[in-house]
């Protein structure tokens, strides 16, 4: 036990709840026609999860235990606490605001410009690094919206600026 530090606690309580939801996966009802089942992707998806926790797992054990206590770098307060937990706060704080805004930008817009503006407001505001933010946003988000709407055929939230599926 005295290799384990914060990151190997959280890999394994990562790992407990993948095994958790690939046994519910095979709660999933299985229809009398089609080709696929649907407990496929949801298990692909937590194939790749257990797997990305896997190696957060080695990598933390193989990091060795913590030294600093987390107590001793925060202040006391509300101010102490805000500070100490800022970039959890702006992330919910953004996710809130792009599902606020999802009825009127859609998923395909609201998702780009949530992904670049959270990726700024964590990671900076310099030129270089607002062009690779947004080239990231574009690509990423982009290459979600066309796998869901065409390959999968996958009705997302459309906005009032562009609806993809009006005719």
């Amino acid at each position: 036990m005295s290799r384990m530090n914060r990151d190997s606690i959280v890999a394994i309580c990562l790992l407990v709840a993948c095994g958790v939801l690939i046994w519910a996966s095979f709660d999933i009802r299985s229809p009398d026609y089609g080709v696929l089942m649907p407990s496929t992707w949801p298990r692909i998806i937590l194939a790749v999860l257990s797997l990305l926790s896997l190696i957060y797992l080695v990598q933390s054990i193989k990091a060795g235990p913590d030294e600093v206590s987390l107590a001793s770098e925060r202040e006391p307060g509300l101010v102490g606490f805000i500070a100490y937990w800022r970039n959890p706060v702006i992330c919910f704080v953004m996710f809130f605001l792009y599902l606020l805004t999802m009825p009127v930008l859609g998923m395909l817009i609201g998702g780009i410009l949530f992904v670049f503006i959270l990726m700024n407001m964590l990671g900076g505001w310099q030129p270089k690094q607002m062009a690779l933010h947004a080239v990231i946003a574009v690509c990423a988000v982009g290459a979600m919206w066309s796998l869901f709407t065409f390959g999968l055929e996958v009705m997302l939230p459309e906005g009032v600026i562009y609806n993809p599926y009006a005719q």
